[in-house]
């Protein structure tokens, strides 16, 4: 069984903050858990506004609390998202994230992350990244 803390994984390396200054992730499962799919809890900051395209993974996005709104670009489609809403990027979506308020979310990635993955210039991740290792 794997058991995880929250706060406490926030104080390692599991914490990832992204250079751009829009999210933090801390991740709770990661693909050397075995899992089949790596499992986050993310925080988007007030005002961030984000262009993201998952090229390889699909992720699924539950908001635990805040405000804000997803667009996917391919029909200029806004939806907003409040606490309690599920969305899924089941088609590697391209994407606007906006925070009107700081928001807390869970998030699903398949395949899982490695760890260290922080979203490349195409607001992608990389299928390869370094692990983080307990």
């Amino acid at each position: 069984m794997i058991v995880r803390q929250l706060q406490e994984a926030e104080k390692t390396d599991r914490r990832i903050v992204s250079p751009d200054g829009n999210w933090e992730s801390t991740r709770l499962l990661l693909k050397g858990d075995n899992m089949g799919y790596s499992f986050h809890i993310t925080t988007i900051y007030k005002g961030a506004d984000f262009r993201l395209h998952y090229q390889k993974h699909l992720e699924s996005v539950y908001c635990i609390s805040g405000k804000g709104e997803v667009e996917t670009l391919a029909d200029g489609k806004k939806y907003p998202i409040t606490p309690g809403m599920l969305y899924n990027l089941d088609q590697n979506d391209e994407h606007m994230l906006r925070a009107f308020e700081e928001m807390q979310m869970a998030c699903v990635f398949n395949p899982p992350l490695h760890g260290t993955e922080v979203h490349n210039a195409e607001g992608s991740y990389e299928l390869e990244a370094e692990a983080i290792h307990d």
